[in-house]
């Protein structure tokens, strides 16, 4: 049996973390990508994986990433999960800089690895039948919100992208998946968009029963790739049961109606 590799980006917290943990627990040799070494060095000390500390906005870090891999053993799946969202406001009133750090973190950076990776993914999937490009986006890639401008271009521009590597990658044993998550508790995500503003990032899950936790989507990751080989789950949406859409969330106790 093919003792298997994951890459997984963005493995300091939320999705990451929890997908590099999961992927752990069913065997799996595992190398989190992050920019915060100590995070990183307490998810190795904790579960056994490996890591390398890189920023994937910056080429060089992950011609590093690919150099390291390369010269450590064959990877078999890539975990695109590393991106973000910053601010809220209005197409008119955002700021230019939160665009270019969510298409730079959002889509470049996937670019970047995908470019980087694809090879080693290639000779992986000799050994073990097949290599999966995993890339979690968001149900913002897929619906429109106010407030959401960057971050909805963002991610509908990775998907567009994950939509066109399938294309181009037909005809390879290689699987191209995508996870859109709708609303997903995490420790950071709110608060990193609201610029650190703990309240305004709590006040987004305030009321809603049983939001999402990283923990939800790590077992649809893991699940995706670890399905038989000629198995391909293209998209797989994934919101809580309070929310209907990106902008229709309730708040209060479900209930049926009379």
């Amino acid at each position: 049996m093919v003792n298997k590799r994951v890459v997984v980006t963005g493995a300091s917290s939320g999705i990451g973390a929890a997908t590099a943990r999961l992927f752990r627990a069913h065997g799996w040799e595992v190398v989190g990508v992050a920019r915060r070494e100590e995070r990183l060095r307490a998810l190795a000390e904790e579960t056994g994986a490996s890591y390398v500390v890189a920023d994937l906005t910056r080429q060089a870090d992950v011609d590093a990433l690919r150099d390291h891999l390369a010269a450590t053993g064959p990877v078999h799946a890539l975990v695109n999960n590393a991106g973000g969202a910053f601010g809220l406001a209005s197409v008119e009133a955002s700021d230019v800089d939160d665009w270019r750090r969510m298409f730079d973190v959002n889509v470049v950076a996937v670019k970047r690895v995908i470019s980087a990776l694809l090879p080693l993914l290639r000779a992986g999937s000799v050994d073990a039948g097949v290599a999966d490009i995993l890339t979690v986006t968001s149900i913002a890639g897929h619906v429109a919100y106010e407030g959401g401008g960057g971050y909805n271009a963002a991610k509908f521009a990775a998907h567009a992208m994950v939509a066109v590597l399938r294309l181009e990658l037909a005809g390879e044993p290689i699987r191209v998946l995508e996870v859109a998550p709708g609303m997903v508790k995490t420790e950071e995500f709110s608060l990193v968009r609201f610029g650190g503003d703990q309240a305004r990032a709590d006040a987004v899950y305030d009321n809603v029963p049983h939001p999402l936790v990283a923990e939800d989507i790590a077992e649809a990751i893991v699940h995706a790739i670890e399905l038989p080989p000629h198995v391909n789950l293209d998209l797989v949406t994934i919101k809580p049961v309070a929310q209907a859409a990106p902008h229709k969330v309730i708040r209060g106790e479900l209930r049926p109606r009379s």
